[in-house]
């Protein structure tokens, strides 16, 4: 049985790409019930020398497209990081997703083998193309979307795992 590059890439950050959208309309239905500000949720933190929740799902979608871009040998898009409420991010994640899709197949299926570079200088690492999908971008994307939907659920809004998870 052979890996799929793109299977394992493009469909699953779509997946949950978009469940982070729907978690996203529950924390800002959350903080209207409840009258929270909704920058309390936007600039909440775990920790403080970590990201805040807006910084956590605009890093998701850098590591969605950049990853998704890089497998197809196409150059990565940048945003500008300039969103400040629920409604951005979810724009955020909708530009995310449509350009993904934008993406050929056949490029990212051919990209097991393909030299991936990230970073410049001396930041700058080397990977194959299913190393640099499984090993790098894979878990920092999960790190990102999984600290987000638990800076949500630590702050009281009512998401589960089939929230987190959504549907494929």
């Amino acid at each position: 049985m052979s890996f799929s590059m793109y299977e394992a890439s493009v469909p699953v950050f779509k997946q949950i790409l978009n469940s982070l959208s729907a978690i996203l309309d529950k924390a800002e239905s959350h903080a209207a019930d409840k009258k929270i500000d909704p920058q309390a949720l936007l600039q909440a933190r775990l920790y403080p020398d970590m990201f805040p929740f807006l910084r956590q799902v605009q890093v998701a979608c850098d590591f969605a497209k950049g990853c998704a871009a890089r497998l197809a040998g196409a150059e990565v898009p940048r945003y500008e990081d300039n969103e400040k409420s629920f409604a951005d991010l979810k724009e955020r994640i909708e530009r995310t997703v449509a350009f993904i899709e934008s993406l050929p197949h056949d490029a990212i299926e051919a990209s097991e083998q393909r030299d991936i570079v990230t970073g410049s200088g001396a930041s700058a690492r080397e990977f194959k193309g299913q190393v640099y999908l499984v090993h790098y971008a894979m878990p920092h994307f999960y790190f990102h979307v999984t600290t987000a939907y638990a800076l949500l659920r630590h702050n009281g809004v009512e998401v589960g795992k089939k929230d987190f998870i959504g549907s494929y």
